[in-house]
């Protein structure tokens, strides 16, 4: 599928790290190195803009390395990005780690990935199908 991209950043367009990834990595656009402190969240432009197809969204998720060595993850993941947003890409991450992290222009900071969207219309009803979970939820199936 081909997906119309502006990059308004010096940094490579997002891309898959490996063939068999299934998100791309998208790299911050800073003019200088933004200090992220702890607890601290804030949203990080990237410089790209996309038009999606009708029917699709992109999903921002965290980047595990930077997780685990870092402590630092996105927000409102996955953040949805529709198919009819037209402006910048911005990643809300935050610190969660006890130090002071830099943020340099150019670092992976999330992925991108690209899902198809299934629309319903409701059916208004008076009654559902029960199940044997039924409305248990919550570790209601004590499954770890």
């Amino acid at each position: 599928m081909n997906v119309k991209i502006i990059n308004h950043s010096a940094n490579p367009l997002p891309a898959y790290a490996t063939s068999g990834s299934s998100g791309m990595d998208i790299r911050a656009n800073l003019s200088k190195t933004f200090i992220l402190l702890p607890m601290q969240r804030a949203a990080i432009p990237t410089g790209i803009f996309i038009e999606l197809p009708e029917g699709y969204e992109a999903q921002i998720r965290p980047r595990s390395g930077l997780a685990l060595k870092q402590g630092i993850t996105c927000l409102n993941t996955p953040g949805t990005i529709d198919a009819d947003y037209r402006g910048e890409i911005k990643v809300i991450l935050i610190n969660l780690s006890v130090e002071e992290q830099p943020i340099n222009n150019g670092d992976r900071i999330a992925q991108l990935i690209i899902q198809r969207v299934v629309s319903v219309e409701w059916e208004p009803s008076i009654e559902i199908n029960e199940t044997q979970r039924g409305a248990g939820g919550f570790g209601h199936t004590g499954r770890s």
